[in-house]
């Protein structure tokens, strides 16, 4: 528990929001009533990202049934659906002239589809309004309902990601109500309706290095393309501690490690997060089939 008190290496520190770009997407967010996972999940690149004209939008309220001990997004009794969201979404999407955007969302596991009607008519209606625009969902794993996953994926996003978060024998304490195995199947059912796939993971919060690379391992196996590594920051002093910073060069070593492995990309560092530069993950870096080759 003393790894709470410890202060952030210099390579974790950011420089604070500013500037005309994000102003401007502050602008289009609070006009259309939209919540994005930058603001919600406290990440630390949001700047960065509103300052070139980018957010990741959370969909489905910012209200989680579930209760990870990483996440810094509220947990709750979600309120009623939103069916004019989609749109909502489109418009600022249009708005802002994104050619990429990334869509996420809270769980909502009180819902029969976990909310798999709204996914897909958020991708539906995007494409409808900015058909260049390419589309990352990253979705949650609604409780291994897999006709919810498909309803998703008819929508035909570009890119299908749900990270897996951490190694498997810290699921029970970090992702208490989710299932590593699940996780590894929704991944291996996107791979095998066609999909690019992706997933990320968080360091810092107490795995070894072997858990790490058998991780890794598991993803290539259930036919990942794309793999993000980021150090775990612990968003209140409720939330579960941080364990060890792990330097920028044990980072790149993981990239190194995950390329040769046969990841088509990785994207390994301390600040990075599943949606950073998720533009760069749209295609495949070394053809289509170099996940499994």
């Amino acid at each position: 528990m003393a790894n709470q008190t410890l202060p952030r290496p210099a390579w974790l520190r950011v420089k604070l929001p500013s500037g005309e770009n994000y102003r401007f997407v502050r602008k289009v967010i609070d006009e259309h009533k939209l919540h994005t996972v930058c603001e919600s999940a406290h990440c630390p690149n949001m700047g960065e990202c509103w300052g070139a004209g980018t957010a990741t939008f959370m969909i489905l309220g910012n209200i989680c049934t579930r209760s990870c001990g990483f996440c810094a997004v509220l947990t709750g009794r979600p309120t009623e659906l939103d069916w004019e969201e989609p749109e909502r979404v489109a418009q600022a999407v249009e708005l802002m002239q994104l050619k990429h955007c990334v869509i996420t969302s809270v769980n909502r596991d009180e819902l029969k589809d976990g909310g798999a009607e709204i996914w897909a008519r958020t991708v539906e209606a995007i494409k409808s309004r900015m058909p260049e625009t390419t589309i990352e969902v990253l979705l949650p794993d609604f409780k291994g309902n897999w006709e919810a996953l498909y309803r998703v994926l008819e929508a035909k996003p570009d890119v299908v990601s749900h990270n897996m978060e951490t190694v498997k024998r810290l699921y029970r304490r970090v992702r208490p109500q989710a299932k590593y195995e699940r996780s590894l199947e929704q991944i291996r059912r996107t791979k095998e309706a066609g999909f690019r796939t992706k997933s990320g993971a968080m360091l810092g919060l107490g795995e070894t290095q072997q858990e790490v690379l058998e991780l890794m391992e598991d993803l290539l196996a259930h036919g990942c393309d794309v793999l993000t590594l980021g150090q775990y920051l612990q968003p209140t002093p409720a939330h579960l501690p941080v364990e060890r910073f792990v330097s920028p060069e044990e980072f790149a070593a993981y990239e190194r490690i995950g390329l040769e492995m046969g990841f088509d990309y990785v994207e390994s560092g301390p600040l990075v997060r599943s949606s950073y530069h998720s533009e760069r993950h749209v295609f495949p870096r070394r053809g289509e089939n170099a996940a499994q080759s």
